[in-house]
């Protein structure tokens, strides 16, 4: 079942990714997400122009990282900070489920939205707050991005990056933010199970300092028993055990081997490539001496692998029983059967009619992908939501006319 937070509602005060992806998780699990946008343009990501793909010249009516972010939900545009726009976000949370907001402390309390001033307006509201750097401490105020907050500052690059290289390992656009988006959308479902058992609605709390260091964690904690910087790591492309390594093919694609029980699989995979001599050579027999002659296996696959093509190697190992993968491109995994057969694509069209396909949440219930939705047009739905909170036209109106809502 999809639907499995049916009748929960969500009133979201968030822009860019990391926490509308929370919002959009909890709307594909069944809630009705309602995402407050401002009257001075909306999300910032409506035209956020990533690796020069400008959403005014996309093939379809979409923006793909608004899309990732926002499908699902429901837009009113308000401006928060007038009189009649704070009543309007009372009478909202009054009827919430789930408060969800990106805004830090200082900019909360300007509006008037204290943890204290939500619970005035409803006391079994959960407040769900998504952070660069957490909720308490001195840099509570201070913004964040994930590659500031997630890669550089929790030392997600200072882990990845492989030694010898020039330059850090940086990320693509909204890596850890979607990271932080599911961790703070199952922290929301959590507190909602609290609160049914208990009458308590908590205050929940992720940030992507928090994200990125569980990310590393192994570093971390090594980093501390051991006292170094991180697990040790050998140059690009290189792997303490080379049964764990990418090899290169002739065509210039690449292999993940995870021969992670080594002396189980070995000599089975090196047969299999038609390398037996490998698997009876004693350099490399048990793996203790495998990794201590890291450098001349290695140098073996690779010569090996750089002998046949991705296809091949493909058709060679279909029936290996070790884990091993193709480094897919992006293009190969919208058409991965895999990825159709459990339905992690969610095919949507367009008002003209064209389709186009968003990644859905990565969690499903009873083996039943989320319905297909989009997200919505800037404030498409303010009218609507403005009914529902028992406000009549009039009303609606004279908001209007004094620029509280679009």
């Amino acid at each position: 079942m999809s639907g499995l937070l049916n009748d929960i509602r969500v009133v979201e005060l968030a822009s860019w990714t990391y926490v509308p992806s929370a919002g959009a998780a909890l709307a594909d699990w069944g809630a009705d997400v309602i995402k407050i946008e401002d009257t001075r343009g909306g999300d910032p990501c409506r035209n956020l122009v990533v690796g020069g793909l400008d959403p005014a010249h996309a093939p379809v009516r979409a923006n793909f990282m608004m899309e990732l972010g926002n499908h699902g939900k429901r837009s009113i545009g308000v401006d928060v900070k007038s009189e009649r726009g704070h009543q309007i976000v009372g009478k909202l949370i009054a009827k919430a489920d789930v408060f969800l907001t990106n805004w830090l402390p200082a900019p909360l309390e300007r509006a008037g939205l204290t943890v204290e001033r939500i619970r005035e307006f409803n006391p079994r509201v959960i407040i769900a707050r998504g952070s660069g750097h957490g909720s308490r401490g001195p840099e509570r105020d201070r913004g964040g991005f994930d590659a500031a907050s997630y890669l550089a500052r929790a030392g997600v690059a200072y882990a990845l990056t492989p030694t010898g290289t020039e330059y850090p390992v940086t990320q693509g656009p909204a890596f850890g933010d979607l990271q932080g988006g599911i961790t703070l959308a199952g922290g929301v479902t959590a507190a909602l199970f609290h609160r049914e058992r208990t009458g308590h609605a908590p205050i929940v709390d992720n940030s992507l300092l928090a994200q990125g260091m569980w990310a590393i964690a192994p570093d971390i904690a090594a980093a501390d028993y051991y006292g170094i910087d991180r697990i040790p790591a050998g140059e690009a492309g290189t792997a303490l055990n080379p049964a764990v390594n990418r090899y290169k093919t002739r065509d210039g694609r690449w292999v993940q081997l995870m021969l992670l029980q080594t002396d189980r699989f070995w000599k089975g995979f090196c047969e299999r490539i038609g390398r037996p001599d490998l698997a009876v050579d004693e350099r490399f027999v048990p793996l203790a001496n495998l990794v201590a002659n890291q450098e001349a296996a290695t140098a073996e696959l690779r010569r090996t692998f750089a002998e046949r093509d991705l296809a091949e190697w493909q058709k060679v190992l279909a029936d290996e029983p070790a884990v091993w993968s193709t480094l897919a491109s992006p293009q190969e995994v919208l058409h991965d059967p895999q990825v159709a057969a459990n339905d992690y694509l969610m095919k949507v069209t367009d008002d003209s009619g064209r389709a186009y396909r968003t990644v859905s949440a990565p969690v499903q219930f009873d083996e039943t992908p989320p319905r297909p939705s989009r997200s919505p047009e800037y404030g498409e739905h303010t009218e609507t939501i403005l009914l529902e909170l028992g406000l009549d036209w009039d009303d609606i109106a004279a908001a209007k006319d004094a620029g509280a809502i679009l």
